[in-house]
């Protein structure tokens, strides 16, 4: 019987290319440390050989795994959808795999911080929209591998995010040049770990008024959850019961923002024309509803995540603590804002 053929090795591969095995690592997982002419003369050497290379035999010469984790709530958001579906190809492009850690309760968070998986099986983690506690922080601090926050700005440390501030802010803003002064703020509840944004979109939202001459009223913020339909009821009801109701609602989500609209109209109340509505993201349904939004682009933010995540892989010497990337929202006025119909109350006119 004859022996079976013996597969080639990245030892010979690098033979014929007449460079070291760590080279030949380097280059077959697409790294930009390798000059042109380097990588072309292994390239030529592996289809010569018919070689493959080996994700374990890569980990043992190099000491990487050629994986970049992530880490998230949830991955029935469209926010998380998108993110993902541009962080993957463009990991796979440069010869890496994504591994997902999906963290949706405190038994599995208490889980994952207690055993910290990603420190065996990645070389980079992007932790996506968490409100991580000081004591996880430094649990992440202490990886030893790049750890990039995303869709958050994490101070000290490499960030990929929105200013939602800036964006509460143009929001208000848009509602407040049509003319109207008595606007409600909506924060959501229910999303995992992301209320780190509804605090930096309401302070937005404040800091608009505030700029405007008018005192936020507590009374105008209600928390409700787009999948909560009593709940959504009875904040919209809450509002219609003030003694000066609002004629505008800035909703931080755009599907809680349309779920506050099918709610108005349920109960009669014409949009725009008796109150504006205006949501946080230009989700596909802002779109179908004709919503009006702030714009943020999840697909950028993973790209943007994932090319950070390669930069600080290849170089690893670089300060990693001061590398913050905040990407632009856009006000995209839709449909449902409009001027308000209605007498403003006492004080309509200041500003």
């Amino acid at each position: 019987m004859a022996p079976a053929p013996r597969h080639p090795t990245m030892a010979d591969v690098a033979e014929r290319a007449g460079v070291s095995a760590s080279t030949v690592s380097r280059t077959l997982r697409g790294l930009t440390t390798v000059s042109p002419e380097v990588r072309a003369r292994v390239e030529q050497a592996a289809r010569e050989l018919d070689f493959a290379v080996s994700r374990q035999a890569a980990s043992l010469v190099t000491g990487r795994t050629g994986v970049v984790a992530v880490l998230v709530p949830t991955l029935n958001s469209w926010f998380m959808g998108s993110a993902l579906n541009s962080l993957g190809p463009l990991l796979r492009a440069a010869g890496m795999e994504l591994n997902v850690y999906v963290i949706p309760d405190m038994t599995e968070r208490t889980s994952f911080f207690e055993r910290l998986p990603a420190r065996r099986n990645a070389d980079a983690l992007l932790v996506f929209g968490f409100d991580l506690t000081d004591e996880e922080t430094a649990r992440l601090d202490h990886l030893g591998m790049p750890v990039i926050y995303v869709s958050q700005h994490a101070h000290g440390r490499p960030s990929v995010y929105v200013d939602d501030v800036a964006g509460a802010v143009k929001a208000t803003r848009h509602l407040l040049h049509l003319g109207h002064r008595r606007i409600a703020f909506a924060p959501t509840v229910g999303a995992s770990g992301f209320s780190f944004s509804s605090r930096a979109r309401l302070h937005g939202y404040r800091q608009a008024l505030t700029e405007a001459g008018i005192p936020p009223d507590d009374d105008l913020v209600i928390t409700m959850a787009f999948e909560d339909k009593r709940g959504l009821v009875e904040g919209v009801g809450h509002l219609l019961s003030l003694r000066q109701p609002p004629t505008a609602v800035f909703a931080e989500q755009d599907e809680l923002a349309v779920a506050v609209i099918h709610t108005l109209r349920a109960a009669r109340i014409q949009v725009p024309e008796q109150m504006s509505v205006i949501g946080f993201d230009d989700h596909q349904v802002a779109e179908w509803f004709d919503l009006s939004t702030v714009a943020q682009s999840p697909s950028d933010m993973g790209r943007e995540a994932g090319e950070l995540a390669l930069e600080l892989l290849n170089e690893p010497e670089g300060d990693q603590t001061r590398r913050h990337i905040v990407l632009p929202t856009r006000l995209i006025p839709r449909a449902t804002t409009a001027a308000p119909s209605l007498p403003q109350g006492e004080g309509a006119s200041e500003s």
